[in-house]
This record gives structure tokens, sequence and C-alpha cells, in this order.
């Protein structure tokens, strides 16, 4: 491999957006039959490199030369990059879920018969990509049907049926748990096999340790360095040293805890599916938070720890069917969103782009909109306060944007990750309940959004983390409960905490005594 002549070069790619360059004469060089890694900071032009690849960015729009199969090349949209065999598989899934697995699979690309879509043809290779990436369900089953683990290898069998050469994967397990993201290595180890090349956008370090066989690096929209492995090794701290342009000593920011009394508690919680009348997502669920204490929750996925959180903030999921809210003391009633923000809870969800923010605002416009009232007299909104406290924020938790003008959807990850923070500490909450913060953010943007959360138990609020990550969650907060199947199985204290202690407890279904 390391003598064949080159797959794919990218030669002095530049590409400019008003105002912003995004990828600035970066160069990439990518061998047949490996798997290369591209990892950077969000906003180091990763994707933007793949869009000018797969021809979302086409041809004119950008500066440099691509140079595939021996050949110099140039991709007027997606569809002329897929017909030379490279197939681009977004973080977003570009799945219709009201159709089947057939259906998404062969979309614009059916076989036809007569003039007409064969659509038994279609099911019988459908059924033999499926068996690549083993898929084993009916090729009828609506997506919508199926988790996001088997939502990716549907995409991927629908890469294999435009016969992929090149497969090109952005964060492909951001959204997987770890059994969904094994599989999914495996897989591309097994393509490897048969001589596909793939590309893997991902911030897991470990995962890129594990799998590629060279990474390169970029930066502030520049090539560092490309690392291959097999002589250099995959060195983490590199990796991250080459992504921040710093080192990183610690991937947690110091930080001495100044606990307080217990102000919120949980008693006995039980949440039944919103579908499944027999389906407890919440058994007697009971915990307690300190003032400025850092509360974890670990769990598999599927364990019951997003569902708990929503049906606390306000019962926004499920059917409530017992279980008391202490706060301050007192208890209280929080049967809408609205009771629980008066009452001082605040909740990032996990999905930022479908839940935590309208990707049609401006960042202005989001930060203040879970609480209008404080920036409203007799019903009309001070602009030029909403503009002030936006700029604040902007300044405070160092979100990249020109101004407060600019649209969130023009932001890297991190910093819309950012925004919402903004959006929910602007509420002034006594607790705020954060839902996967840091899923698909960079090692940099991850220390800032750890001294944020930090910072705000040094304010003497509440914090609850809920993460798929035991390292962050180990590393950032001072106890750390477990769930498993709804029901709440340990508490363990940050001294006493580490992954296989943990993992016993998120597979344990034995009730956490309460006290």
């Amino acid at each position: 491999m390391d003598h064949a002549p080159p797959l794919l070069e990218m030669r002095s790619i530049t590409k400019e957006f008003p105002g912003v360059k995004a990828l600035a004469e970066v160069n990439l060089v990518v061998r047949p039959g490996e798997i290369h890694a591209i990892c950077g900071e969000n906003g180091a032009g990763k994707s933007t490199l793949m869009k000018v690849l797969s021809g979302v960015h086409p041809h004119g729009s950008y500066r440099g030369t691509i140079v595939y199969q021996g050949r110099e090349t140039q991709f007027s949209d997606i569809r002329s990059s897929e017909r030379a065999g490279i197939v681009i598989i977004h973080q977003e899934l570009a799945l219709v879920p009201g159709m089947s697995i057939t259906e998404n699979i062969f979309l614009g690309n059916e076989p036809r018969r007569w003039g007409r879509i064969d659509w038994q043809a279609a099911n019988h290779r459908a059924r033999q990509l499926m068996a690549t990436v083993g898929l084993q369900d009916d090729p009828d089953t609506l997506v919508k049907d199926i988790g996001v683990g088997k939502q990716q290898l549907v995409e991927i069998a629908k890469a294999f049926a435009k016969d992929v050469k090149l497969l090109i994967l952005d964060e492909p397990t951001a959204a997987l748990n770890e059994t969904d993201s094994r599989h999914l290595l495996a897989l591309l180890k097994g393509f490897q096999d048969r001589g596909i090349t793939s590309i893997m956008i991902s911030h897991k370090l470990n995962e890129i340790e594990a799998i590629a066989d060279s990474i390169t690096i970029l930066r502030d929209g520049r090539t560092i360095e490309t690392i291959d492995v097999a002589e250099s090794g995959a060195d983490e701290d590199r990796i991250v040293r080459g992504m921040v342009g710093r080192e990183l000593d610690s991937r947690f920011p110091d930080h001495t805890p100044r606990i307080g009394e217990v102000f919120f508690e949980v008693r006995d919680w039980t949440v039944r599916h919103p579908v499944s009348a027999e389906r407890l997502v919440c058994k007697g669920s009971g915990f307690t938070v300190r003032h400025g204490e850092i509360v974890g929750f670990a769990g598999l996925m599927g364990a019951g720890r997003t569902e708990l959180a929503m049906s606390l903030f306000g019962r926004s999921y499920g059917i409530y069917l017992g279980g008391e809210i202490i706060k301050d003391g007192r208890r209280v009633e929080l049967r809408s969103v609205a009771e629980a923000i008066r009452h001082g809870l605040a909740y990032v969800s996990e999905d930022r782009k479908a839940i935590g923010l309208n990707l049609l605002d401006d960042i202005k416009t989001s930060v203040v909109a879970a609480k209008l009232g404080k920036i409203t007299n007799h019903g009309v909104m001070d602009q030029a306060r909403q503009y002030h406290e936006a700029e604040s924020y902007r300044k405070s938790l160092r979100i990249k944007a020109p101004s407060v003008d600019e649209g969130v959807v023009k932001l890297s990850g991190g910093n819309q990750q950012k925004v919402v923070l903004a959006k929910w500490m602007f509420t002034d909450p006594d607790l705020l309940i954060l839902d996967e913060p840091t899923r698909g953010i960079d090692v940099g943007a991850k220390y800032e959004i750890y001294g944020i959360i930090q910072a705000l138990a040094d304010q003497g609020k509440g914090v609850i983390v809920i993460s798929s990550e035991l390292p962050e969650l180990i590393g950032l907060c001072d106890r750390i409960y477990t769930v498993a199947e709804g029901t709440i199985t340990g508490v363990t204290p940050r001294a006493e905490a580490d992954p296989e202690v943990l993992m016993k407890k998120m597979t344990s279904t034995k009730k956490m005594p309460t006290r």
C-alpha cells in the first residue's frame, strides 16, 4: 500500500465564504485501501473539505486541484462524485423516515424494468446490501422504526448501491452507543479487506487510534500534519496538540468544588412510556443535588437517563404516575416547561439542532428565547437590551462569531452548544440539566464547556450532567448516579469512581437503597 500511487490527492484547496476563509491551501493525500482519519476542532474545515471533494461545493466555488485515480477531476455536484465512486455520509443522516429501508437505499437510484421501478429486484438487492453491512431487518421496515445505529447502516448500504470506491463518513459514531460504534468500526475494517478506502471525520480519538492507518490534522482551515500510524503510532497527545495548537496537559480545568446543602431532591419518581402502557421509563427514582455540586448520570443507551431528565423538566416526556420534587425544602409541582423555568430549572437537550436551537434564528434571538419576559416592557421587547445581553454572553462564553446577528446555522457545533448554554443561563436557573453537553464537540471546545460548567457550580448552582462518556463524568462530576432500565442503581463519589465500578452498576437492575 505504501508504494501504490495515491487514490486521492487534494492540492492547495482554498474555500472562502463571505467574511470567512474556511480552507487555506489545504493538502490531503489518501492511499488506496486505507482508513484515513481527519481530525480538527469544530470549525477547522474538516466537513468543508469533504464537501469540496464530494461536489457539494462544486468546482469553480473553490481554488485548488483534486486528483482522483491519477486524473485531475472536477465535480460539479454530488451526482458527479457518486458516479466516480465517492460517497459521503453526513453527520445528519439523509434518510426519509416515512419510507422503507429499500426505498431509502435506492432513492433516486431505483432499478427499473420496462420504464417502471422494479420493486422485486430492489428488495432482492436491498437484502444483499443489508447483509453486507450486517442489517437483518425486513427491507420493508420504515426507517423511523429502527434505531440510529441501524439508520447509519442503511446509509452505508445506500453507498454500496452506488458502487462505492471511496467512502467518507462525517462523525459516524457521534450518536451511536458503544456497541453500535464497535460494530461500525469493525465494518470499516471489513470493507478495507475488500479494497474499499474510507475517510473518517471523528472527534473520538480512541476510535481513531484503534482504526486509522493515516491521520491528517487540520487547524483553522490549514493542514497541520499527516501522521502515518504504522510508522509513528497514533499518539493521542500529539493529535490534541496539533488540533488545538498547544499542550492540553489535562482534559479538565483544575477545580476545587465548594459544595453546600441539598436544595433539590427527587423522591420515588415514576413515569410511564408515552406509547407502551406496560413500560416504565422511571421506576421509583430518587436523588439529590447540592448547591455548587456537579452531579453525573451514567447509563447505557436506553437506560432512561434522558427520559428522567425530560420528565422532571415540566413533564415534557412520558406519563407522570407519581413522585415528588422538593426544592429549597418545599414540594413543587412542575406540570409544564413554563413552571419548570419559573422554579429555576433549565434543560439543555442532547439534540441541539432539532430541539436546542431554531437554526433559522440568529444568536441574539436564540440567547433570549427561553425567557423573553426578562427583556420585555408592556409586551414590547427591548431590542437594545436583547443585543446587550447576547453580546455579553458572546464575549464571556467566547462564542466565535463576527456579531450576535450571525445565524446559528453558520456556527460550528461547539459554538452552537455555547449558544444553547447561553440561552439557558439567561433564565438564571438554580439547577441546570445538561444532556450530552459535549456530543460531537472537539477537545478544545470541550475544555471550554467544562470550564463554563464549573463556573456555574461555583456560583452555587446545581448542575446535572448526563453523558455516555464515562471519562467525562469521572473527570467532571462530584458524584455519579448510575441508571439501568429506568432504575437508579447506585451513586458513586468521585474519589471511588472508575469505569469498572460504574459499568457494574450500569448493568445491574438492583435498585439503590433509599436512605
